[in-house]
This record gives C-alpha cells, structure tokens and sequence, in this order.
C-alpha cells in the first residue's frame, strides 16, 4: 500500500482565484454567511460550523439546493445519538419529484451502449415515460413499500423505472446482468419483490451475452408477481413468452397514455434503496437507505464539492450493481443531463470512454482508479489524443488512487482538471472525504472530510489522530446512515456492523490516515471484506459456490493489497484423491463465475492442506490476511490450530 511518508507537500495542482470565486461551493459559503452572520473565509471553517451545527447546515443546504418539499418544524431530533437520530422528522417530500424538476426538450439522459448505441432522453420524454410506468405500476397493484428489483444494464429505462418506483413509495434494489443466479436470488430472494424488472440481454467486450436461460431459473425462484423485460437486444418479445407472468416494457406501458406524473410525498426516511454489501459470512446485507438522506447527501456532492450546475454533463462510469449508479442518477436533481454507458469500456480499443467524454463534452468526468490504472498500464495518453477540454473534474473512488495515478492524470489525461478522489461506500451511499473545490490537489490524497461528515481517524484507544494510521470513523450522525438492514428486527447486525467497535461513533471499517497537507490516504479495508476494483465482496459469496464443489474440502478467501488494488486470492483444501491441477483452477473459475459474477473469481487460486479455525469453529481470514501481508497476528491463542497459520507465510505463488 502507499507509504505516507512518501508523500509530496508541492500540489499537482491548485484551483486559481477566479476558479475559486465562481464555485458553487463559494455561492454557498456566502448563502451561509449571511444566514448564520458569520465568516468562512476558507474549507476549515466552513467544515468545522458544518459539523459542529448540523442542524443548521443541513437546513440551509435544503433551502440553497431548493427541495421540493415540506421541511418541517423539527430539524435534528436525537442529534447525539448513532444510531438514532432523525433529520427533518416532520418533511413530506418525493424523491421523484425533485429528480422530475426539469421540463423541455434538452435532454436530461444520453446513453451510449459498447454495440455504439446512442440515445438521447429529453426531460419531456423522461416525464413521459415515468408517467406510463407509474400507471403500470399502480395497475399492477403496487404500493407504497413494495420492492421492485431489477437486474438491468445502465441504461435509460432503468432509470425511468426507479423515477416511476419512488413515484408511488415502492423500494428500488437493482444489480447489474452479469451476476450468477445465485448471487441474484441471494440478493433479491431476502427482500421478496413484488416486481422483477430484468433484460433481454447485453454487450460485453465484443459479444451478445444472452440471459435468457439465466432468466429461466431466476425468475421462477423469486416472489415477483410479474417480470417486465427491458429490450437491450430487441428479443424483449420473444424472450417474454416463454416465462411465466413476463411481458416487455413495451407491453407492459402499452395500455397508458401519457398524463402528468403523480408524486407522492412522504417523510424523509422513506425507505427508497435497498443497497447489498456483504460482510465474511452470510449472504449479502440488505441496507436500507431513505430517500431524504440521499437527495440532500447527492445534491450537496454533486452541487458543492463537485461544483455540478444546470445543464451540465455529468458521467460516473459504473454498472447498476454499484453506488456509484444511485449517486450518478441524482445528478438529474441538480439539473444536470446524466451520461450512461454501458459495456467494457476498453472495446474495442481501449478509447471507448474518451471517445464519448470528447464527442458529447463531458463537464464531470468519473471511474474507478482501476480503470485509471489500467489506461495508464496501456500506454494511452488522452491528453494526446483526445479533446477534453470540456471536463472540469475527473473523480476517481473504489479503491485507493496511488501517487503514479495521480500523476498520470495531470500527465496523460489533462493538465488543467481537479482531480477528485473521494471515498465512502455502500453502506452510506455517499462520501466521507471527498472533492474540496478551494484546496490544492496532493499526489495520493483525497483532499478533505466532506462538509456535514466528521470524519476522523482514531487509534485503538478511540483517540483522534493525525499522520498516524487508524480506523476511519465519524463522530456525528448525518442524513444518510441507513435506516436500518432489512429483515433485521432487532436492529442488531446494523448496530454490529458499524457501532460496535466505538459506542455511538460510527466505525467504516477503512484503515486511513491523515496527512501532513491536510488530506486523507486510505490504505485499504480494515476488516474482512473483499474489495477488488472498488466492487465490495463478501467472502461467503465465493465458499457459497465453491462448497457445492465435491472436489473442494473446504475454502478461506482472502484480498491481498497488489498493485495499487486489492486482488481476490482464495485457499483450498482438496477432497481426498484430488490433484490440483489446472483443469481444477479452470473449473473453480466457471463455478464462482456463473454462480456469483465474474467480479468475484480469484486472481489466484492456491492449495493448502490446513485451513486455521478459531475455537469455535470458525474459519479465521483476518489472521491469514495478516500473515499474508507479513504482519504479525495478535491473537493466536483463539485459534484451535495456530500451526496452521504457518502454510500462508512468505508463500512463492503469492509474490506474482
């Protein structure tokens, strides 16, 4: 991982005055300074009155922003506690309908597809389409705090169908059309929809993936009442005759003539995403988030610290398995115009992104450092090739960015930009440190807490610490904590997973430092979870497939820090009269390939005859990661075989 010490006090770069005099995030310190008649003459004050009165900054954020809705007397009820606080308890809004804000003929959505696709969605034909689907919707029964699920491409019309859910109160949860049945039925089986959105199919790296055999074992495992086929392919038609209580889009609208969208508006915690983020056991967590905390969450990153205005292009390159599509789409609620893409961005010659960012001007340019790395690895250099003189900002998250890939952006990608690497995850479907428009850019740091987020860095004693490496932590409640994890009654698992470790201080699970320029390095996950790519992963996913394997024993999966990234390396045990061989690598792939996604197959596959176990039973990842890493493990008494801990260290198939 990064080596802090490493790091350079001389910025990449740093926003000019008049940049800084022009930001929204100025607009807004001067909104505030006159509200509140104090100074925030600089980020430090502006963050710390944030912080320090949440109440108010959340309010006025509201009122800057211009919320549809009714705020409510009450702002902050519980302020002190974690969990348990509630922003805006007396609010009636729809999230619908501040994403609907815009009318006209510019267009609120364009989508290009890897088969060279384009369409374009006018506001106009965005009303109109949610307009049938929530006549659809309605018409088919669905109510407030029903679940529609859908595994979909990014395109537009799953976003019409999330409009059209929130419209009327139902619960959206989607993932992208390259998971396994499995992982599909492990994440939409827990939370029992009423409705299963789904496709006809996909374009992936040069071919015409079809799911309709995928789609002939889901769909009668799940409760939906119907499936709906988005038409990707044009086979919507015919795939929809040979499934049960399945038609197309087409033939589900066809029966409602545009008429003006009904929003229906509710409290601020109504329940509008069920997220999945998967811990080391188990299946997947189903989080629940409200739509009040996600709207102001997304409207303050995409206004202030991505400094998005009306009318500009925003793009996030992600799938709709991944957050960063929730956070993407809300860019229509600052009247932005939303750039979905779908495929492998590198067909059919590495310059796929850049070839749309240059032909439609991009303002807002996002990826994952991974894709970074990987123009970087190519040899491109956008910069040579490629007009980019629109994009103002290009953000990077997922996983940490390293100092070569900053570099390169000012180097091979545009000189003049602001670089933001921000990070938060799933589990609050926003940022803790994010984009600061005011400040400098240093290689190999993400730039400062976002306003409204304490965050901090605290070592094992739960003190606050500075170039010292700890647990990322935030000391105060803010809109976005989910409102709770489905189908967890007591509460319990959410309390354990974020509050357990420090009482009342949310604890993220990162392993981060701040530095001696003011800004955060996150050097990797703290816990167990997998984390390739940016794309969460629990271990369980990968043992749920690779146990139905007469061959394998047993199973421990593990992320080894490699390259900048986070690489999946799984360890096992073989059945008697086994040999490891590669036709047995190749095998263990497909199996987790198909049953979970291909974002879960290990980079390395290594055998062993011993797995450690504590004395309970239970398999031990966080020990065997350590000895991976070369660290020393603190608690070998608890496991029941500690000789075992020996096989993982210093192992040669482990160095390339």
């Amino acid at each position: 991982m990064l080596n802090s010490e490493s790091l350079s006090s001389t910025p990449l770069w740093s926003p000019s005055k008049e940049r800084i005099a022009d930001s929204c995030m100025r607009e807004f310190a001067d909104y505030c300074q006159q509200r509140e008649d104090q100074e925030f003459g600089d980020y430090d004050a502006l963050h710390k009155w944030s912080v320090g009165q949440p109440d108010a900054f959340w309010s006025a954020l509201w009122d800057f922003s211009g919320v549809i809705g009714v705020k409510g007397e009450r702002l902050l009820v519980d302020g002190d506690k974690m969990p348990g606080a509630h922003f805006f308890p007396d609010a009636q809004i729809s999230f619908a309908e501040n994403m609907l804000r815009n009318t006209g003929v510019e267009p609120a959505i364009i989508f290009r597809g890897e088969d060279k696709v384009r369409s374009s969605m006018s506001w106009d034909e965005l009303h109109v389409l949610v307009s049938r689907l929530q006549q659809a919707f309605v018409a088919n029964g669905i109510k407030s705090g029903d679940r529609i699920a859908a595994m979909v491409p990014n395109m537009p019309e799953a976003l019409a169908c999330m409009i059209a859910a929130n419209s009327i109160g139902a619960i959206w949860s989607s993932c992208s059309p390259d998971f396994g049945i499995q992982g599909v039925l492990d994440r939409f089986g827990q939370i029992e929809p009423v409705l299963f959105v789904a496709c006809d199919g996909y374009w992936y790296n040069g071919k015409k993936i079809d799911v309709a055999a995928k789609l002939a074992e889901i769909v009668p495992e799940l409760s939906a009442r119907k499936t709906v086929l988005l038409s990707y392919l044009g086979e919507a038609d015919e795939i929809s005759r040979s499934l049960p209580n399945t038609v197309s889009l087409d033939g589900f609208i066809e029966a409602f003539s545009p008429k003006p969208v009904i929003f229906e508006r509710l409290p601020f915690e109504h329940p509008l995403y069920i997220l999945f983020s998967s811990g080391t056991t188990g299946v997947p967590k189903c989080i629940v988030h409200g739509q009040g905390g996600v709207l102001l969450q997304h409207l303050k990153e995409h206004k202030l610290h991505c400094g998005i205005r009306p009318g500009e292009r925003v793009f996030y390159f992600t799938t709709c398995g991944w957050m960063m599509w929730n956070w993407l789409v809300t860019g229509l609620a600052a009247q932005a115009t939303v750039m979905l893409y779908d495929g492998s961005p590198f067909y059919p010659d590495g310059a796929a992104i850049f070839d749309y960012a240059e032909q439609e001007k991009f303002d807002f340019f996002g990826t994952s450092a991974k894709f970074i790395d990987a123009v970087r690895n190519e040899g491109r250099r956008p910069f040579e090739t490629h007009d980019l003189s629109s994009v103002k900002t290009i953000a990077s998250t997922g996983s940490p960015l390293s100092p070569e890939n900053f570099s390169f952006v000012y180097d091979g990608i545009k000189r003049d930009v602001h670089l933001a690497s921000v990070s938060g995850g799933t589990d609050i479907v926003a940022c803790f440190v994010a984009a600061v428009p005011w400040n400098p850019v240093y290689s190999g740091e993400i730039q400062g807490a976002a306003l409204g987020m304490s965050a901090q860095v605290w070592n094992d004693d739960a003190e606050p610490v500075h170039e010292e490496k700890g647990e990322l932590v935030c000391t105060t409640p803010f809109p976005s904590m989910p409102l709770e994890f489905w189908n967890d009654e007591d509460g319990s698992k959410y309390r354990g997973a974020y509050f357990e470790r420090f009482d009342n201080i949310w604890c993220h699970g990162d392993f981060a430092e701040w530095t001696a320029n003011g800004g955060m390095v996150i050097h990797g996950r703290s816990d167990a979870t997998l984390n390739p790519g940016g794309v969460r992963i629990g271990t369980a996913e990968i043992y749920n497939q690779v146990e139905q394997m007469p061959e394998i024993e047993e199973a421990l999966c593990i992320g080894q820090s490699w390259e900048h990234d986070t690489r999946v390396v799984l360890f096992v045990r073989l059945a008697n009269g086994v040999k490891f061989n590669e036709d047995l690598i190749l095998a263990i792939k497909m199996k987790i390939r198909t049953g979970a996604s291909p974002r879960h197959v290990p980079a390395k596959i290594v055998e062993v005859s011993d797995i450690p176990r504590t004395k309970s039973g239970k398999i031990t990842e966080l020990a065997v990661r350590d000895i991976v890493h070369g660290r020393s493990v603190k608690n070998k008494e608890a496991l029941a075989n500690p000789e075992a801990l020996d096989l993982y260290a210093d192992l040669e198939e482990l160095r390339s």
